[in-house]
């Protein structure tokens, strides 16, 4: 099956030369990736995969490029972090929708990773929970890849904490 996310880095030398990153990438088995070079020192690769899981999709590309550039740093997972319009978009309905979904279900619709004048949620969460709670029919692989980038996102800021506070930690956000 295959598996479409993107991979967002940042890169140790922002005067890199592009078309030699983009021929290391070739090489080291990143030829299913779209190449975007938006700001200087940023590189983004959006990948069509096709392995037997989104997690083996998404872990074979984040090893393809840990080969072909290895000073490079992760950024982001993508699809992970979404507002309200981003989900209606996926899903196929208006952001006011989704908006009364989440009103109408206060106890159950999932919390947000970030409140403000912004919303944010982790899209597997909110995909999860209008597939359980509202039956929408939603493609797997969709749901599959989103949950695949959801705990690289949150493996790469676990790996910021030393262990010790980690363990503490994790007691009081459970």
């Amino acid at each position: 099956m295959n598996y479409i996310f993107t991979l967002k880095y940042q890169l140790a030398d922002p005067e890199s030369d592009v078309d030699a990153l983009i021929e290391r990438l070739g090489e080291a088995g990143c030829d299913d990736a779209l190449v975007g070079i938006g700001l200087p020192g940023r590189l983004a690769l959006e990948f069509t995969r096709e392995a037997e899981s989104a997690e083996a999709a998404v872990r074979s590309a984040l090893m393809d490029v840990k080969r072909a550039i290895p000073s490079a740093t992760l950024i982001e997972a993508a699809p992970d972090f979404v507002g309200l319009s981003d989900v209606a978009e996926l899903v196929g309905v208006s952001r006011q929708n989704i908006r009364k979904l989440m009103l109408a279900h206060p106890d159950t619709f999932p919390a947000p990773v970030h409140e403000g004048s912004t919303w944010i949620w982790h899209l597997a969460d909110v995909l999860l929970w209008l597939e359980a709670t509202v039956g929408y029919a939603l493609d797997q692989a969709s749901i599959a890849t989103a949950r695949a980038t959801l705990e690289v996102n949150l493996a790469k800021e676990a790996s910021r904490l030393p262990a010790k506070s980690a363990r503490e930690l994790k007691q009081w956000v459970a």
